[in-house]
C-alpha cells in the first residue's frame, strides 16, 4: 500500500484506541461494585441476577435494531447513541435506588441500558474494520484487536479501583461519576470519529421495519448460516453465559470466602480481572507470530476456562479461589481478540456490523440463561456450587470449538503461505469477502497509534 496511507490509518488506531479506552473507562467504575450496588438497594441475590439478566434480555432484543442504525444512519451515530443511553440509564439506576424500587423497576431500566450496549456492539468493530482497510493498512487484525484490549483492559483496571474506592465513601459515587464521563466521550467522539470506508444514508421510519427485517436475514445468512460461525457463535454462547454470571457473582463469593464487607476490596479484584485480561491479551499479540492456528489459541483457552471455573467453585479459600478467577478471565482475555479476528476475516463489509451484533445476541442468550439459572441455583444451593455446574457447562464449547478446527480455512490461519483471508461464503455459494490483508504487521506503526492514543 502507498506510504502516504500509513498517517492516515495511524490516526484511525489512535481514535479506536482513544475511544475503546475512554468507554471503557466510564463503564467500568461500576463494574466492581454494580453486585453490591443492588444488593444494598434492596434486592436478593437471585433478584440482582433477574436486573442483570435484564439487561442481556435488553442486548438480544436490541440487537439487530440498532445494528440497522450502524449499517445505515452511520457507525459514529451509533456509537454517539450509545453514550446517551447509556448516561441516561446510569443516572436512572440511582434514582431507582434512592426511592428503594424493586426488581421490577430495575429490570426495566437494565434493559435500556442494554440497548444503550448494543447501539456500540456491532458499531466500533465494524468502524474500525472499515477504515483500516480504506485507509490502506497491512496487518493481522488479531493483533489490532489484541493490543484495542490492552488499552482497554488498562482502562478497566483504573475504572474498577476507581469505582471501588469512591463506593467505600458511597455506593452511588462511581454512578455518578460514570454519567460525567460518558457526557466526555461524546463530545470526544463527536470530534474524532468519521465514518471512513461506508457511507451512511438516510432511511425512513417506514422503511425501517423492512430493514429491520433484511438486517436480520443477513446476519442469520451472513453469520448463523456459515458453518464456521455457527460453531463459533454456540461456543461463546456456553462461555458467555457462565462468565457473565461469573464475573458479577464472584463480587459477593469471593468477599463471603474472605469473610470482609470492604467495598474497596471488590474493586481490587475487579481491577486484577482487569490485568488478567491483559495478559490474555499480550499472550494473542506474542502467540500470534509464532502460533499457526487460531483454533489453537481458542480451543487452549477454553480448557483453560473449564478447569479454573470448577477449580473456583470447589475453593474454601479466597488466596485459592481468586488466582483461579483469574485464570478464568485471562482465558477471556486471549479468546475474544481472536474470534473477533475470525468472524471479520468471513464476513463481507456491507454487513459487517450487522454479523457482530447478531453475534452478540447469540452470546447474551446465552447470558440470560446463564444469570437466571446459575443465580437460582446460587441462592437455592451456594455460589461456589453454582460456579461448578458453570464450569462444567463451558466444557460444551470444546467439542463445538474442535469441530471449528477441523474446516480449517484460511480464517484459521494466523502465519504462513495459508494465513489469509479466505471467505466462508465461498464454500456456500455466497460473494467472496473482501478482508484487511493479513501480511505480518508492522509494529512500530501499531505502536506509534497506540502512544498517540
Amino acid at each position: 500500500m502507498p506510504g502516504a496511507q500509513v498517517p492516515e490509518s495511524r490516526r484511525v488506531l489512535a481514535g479506536y484506541f482513544t475511544l475503546a479506552g475512554l468507554y471503557t473507562l466510564s463503564a467500568a467504575l461500576i463494574w466492581g461494585v454494580n453486585t453490591l450496588f443492588l444488593l444494598d438497594a434492596g434486592l436478593s441475590f437471585f433478584e440482582l441476577f433477574v436486573a442483570n439478566a435484564a439487561f442481556s434480555a435488553g442486548m438480544v432484543v436490541f440487537e439487530v435494531p440498532t445494528g440497522v442504525v450502524a449499517d445505515t444512519l452511520g457507525r459514529r451515530m451509533s456509537f454517539l447513541l450509545s453514550v446517551s443511553v447509556l448516561a441516561i440509564t446510569t443516572l436512572l439506576y440511582v434514582a431507582l435506588a434512592q426511592i428503594g424500587a424493586g426488581v421490577v423497576a430495575f429490570a426495566l431500566v437494565s434493559v435500556g441500558m442494554g440497548l444503550g450496549f448494543t447501539f456500540y456492539s456491532g458499531a466500533m468493530e465494524a468502524w474500525l474494520v472499515d477504515a483500516l482497510a480504506v485507509t490502506g493498512y497491512r496487518g493481522i487484525l488479531d493483533r489490532v484487536f489484541a493490543r484495542g484490549q490492552q488499552i482497554t483492559g488498562a482502562a478497566m483496571l483504573v475504572g474498577t479501583i476507581g469505582g471501588g474506592l469512591l463506593g467505600q465513601v458511597d455506593l452511588a459515587l462511581p454512578y455518578l461519576v460514570r454519567t460525567v464521563l460518558l457526557a466526555a466521550v461524546f463530545v470526544v467522539a463527536f470530534v474524532v470519529m468519521h465514518d471512513l470506508g461506508f457511507t451512511p444514508r438516510h432511511v425512513a421510519a417506514a422503511e425501517l421495519p423492512g430493514e429491520i427485517a433484511r438486517n436480520a436475514r443477513a446476519g442469520v445468512e451472513f453469520g448463523w448460516g456459515q458453518r464456521p460461525l455457527r460453531l463459533l457463535m454456540l461456543a461463546s454462547l456456553v462461555q458467555v453465559g457462565f462468565f457473565t454470571w461469573g464475573f458479577y457473582a464472584s463480587q459477593p463469593y469471593l468477599l463471603e470466602l474472605l469473610d470482609s464487607d470492604a467495598i474497596w476490596v471488590a474493586g481490587l479484584v475487579a481491577a486484577g480481572i482487569a490485568v488478567s485480561m491483559m495478559v490474555g491479551n499480550q499472550v494473542v499479540s506474542v502467540a500470534s507470530r509464532y502460533c499457526g492456528r487460531r483454533t489453537t489459541l481458542l480451543l487452549g483457552a477454553a480448557v483453560l476456562q473449564t478447569c479454573a471455573a470448577i477449580a473456583l467453585g470447589l475453593a474454601g479459600s479466597f488466596w485459592v479461589a481468586l488466582p483461579a478467577l483469574l485464570l478464568v478471565t485471562a482465558s477471556i482475555g486471549v479468546t475474544s481478540p481472536v474470534r473477533s479476528a475470525y468472524l471479520h476475516q468471513v464476513v463481507p463489509t456491507e454487513q459487517r456490523a450487522t454479523v457482530v451484533s447478531f453475534d452478540s445476541m447469540v452470546s447474551n442468550v446465552g447470558g440470560i440463561g446463564g444469570q437466571v439459572g446459575l443465580g437460582a441455583l446460587g441462592e437455592a444451593r451456594s455460589i461456589g456450587a453454582a460456579f461448578v455446574a458453570g464450569g462444567i457447562a463451558t466444557a460444551a464449547a470444546l467439542p463445538l470449538l474442535a469441530k471449528l478446527r477441523g474446516l480449517g480455512g484460511t480464517p484459521d490461519y494466523i502465519v504462513g503461505e495459508r494465513a489469509g483471508a479466505e471467505s466462508a461464503c465461498a464454500a456456500s455459494g455466497l460473494p467472496a469477502v473482501a478482508a484487511v490483508e493479513p501480511v505480518q504487521l508492522d509494529e512500530p506503526e501499531l505502536a506509534a497509534a497506540t502512544a498517540r492514543a
